[in-house]
């Protein structure tokens, strides 16, 4: 297979764990007989610098010319200080998505059972969690009409039923390929916009007999979520309640560092780490590459290529086994492996490895 790729490296530890998902690819493309071609591109902060645009009309268009975009990380101190900032490099990951039609973010939570200790929460809860949050990318308050003065702001939750039904249709289809488990997550004893996502959901669960289909409210699924982690399939939801589960689901694999995600709909899919720029840590090789190095997994599994998937996921998983790890999962006393270390021990393995 031929597939073109845009690098987006962004911010912070963007490009260094970039560099490792590129190499991770690579390494699997010659293996498999597969060619690769890349074109970087800017965007965030350092687009913001360069050319004053977070996500400029350049960047968009090498996205739309790929087969698919690796993309690392966005944001940078200067502009999280300052709240009165006009440009800010999280616009340019909200304009990416929606150029991009990209309505469908696809975040997996699964945890590794040599790495179950790093979690906050007991052994016998987190161990076996396996499911998929699938977060509404493109709608809600995060897209909504917004005005802000000095008295007073808002956000407008906007969703029609197209919007709805399409992430609804999404869920589904995970669901059946899985343990036909789907779970709705809304509030729809507060807000309108949710009690739309419910009516809709029960309008379409019987087109899905062969899937059980049941609801929470957010608050509910976030406690239920530390409660009984494996009591989750399949998880849908709207955009701000996504983005807030979500990212609660690191404490389950105990480490952000190890959280893959794709985004996909009309156009280029997205294959990204959940984790931020964490720009303190940048240059000091510190960065965990892991949720980059499976969001490459993720992609090639995503063009139906699993058998290199496959091999990337056995890569990563022998070596936490082998205690290859960067800092923040390392066990007491083991050696120390940077960003570049660990992705080329991971580049070395899929060479050596069947």
């Amino acid at each position: 297979m031929n597939l073109k790729i845009a690098v987006l490296a962004g911010d912070g530890i963007g490009p260094e764990i970039s560099e490792q998902g590129v190499a991770v690819m690579t390494a699997v493309a010659e293996k498999f007989g597969h060619t690769v071609t890349y074109k970087s591109a800017i965007c965030g902060a350092d687009a913001i610098d360069k050319v004053g645009d977070p996500f400029p009309e350049e960047t968009f268009q090498t996205c739309m010319e790929a087969d698919a975009v690796l993309f690392s990380a966005v944001g940078d101190p200067k502009f999280d200080n300052d709240p009165t900032a006009k440009v800010r490099p999280e616009q340019g990951l909200l304009a990416m998505r929606k150029k991009l039609g990209l309505y469908a973010n696809i975040r997996p939570v699964e945890t590794f059972d040599c790495l179950v200790h790093k979690s906050p929460l007991k052994d016998e809860l987190v161990r076996g969690a396996d499911f998929i949050c699938i977060r509404e990318l493109t709608g809600g308050m995060y897209f909504g009409e917004k005005y802000q003065d000095n008295d007073k702001a808002y956000d407008t939750n906007f969703y029609s039923r197209p919007e709805v039904e399409r992430i609804l249709r999404v869920g589904y289809d995970y669901a059946r390929r899985r343990r036909k488990h789907l779970t709705v997550v809304d509030k729809a004893n507060v807000l309108a916009s949710s009690r739309l996502w419910r009516q809709i959901a029960k309008e379409m669960a019987p087109q899905y007999p062969d899937v059980e289909t049941d609801f929470m409210y957010v608050d509910n699924a976030s406690m239920r979520m530390i409660q009984d982690p494996k009591f989750f399939d399949v998880m849908v939801t709207e955009n701000t309640f996504g983005d807030i589960l979500t990212d609660e689901g690191s404490c389950i694999t105990g480490s952000m560092g190890l959280l893959p995600s794709a985004s996909t709909g009309e156009h280029t899919p997205v294959f990204e780490p959940i984790h931020g720029s964490w720009p303190q840590a940048k240059g000091q090789n510190i960065a965990n590459p892991l949720a980059q190095i499976l969001s490459v997994a993720m992609l090639y599994e995503y063009f139906g290529l699993a058998a290199e998937g496959r091999l990337i996921r056995e890569a990563v998983n022998a070596s936490l086994d082998a205690n290859v790890r960067t800092p923040e999962i390392q066990v007491e006393g083991g050696a120390k492996y940077g960003t570049r270390e660990v992705g080329a021990w991971i580049v070395e393995y899929i060479k050596t490895h069947q």
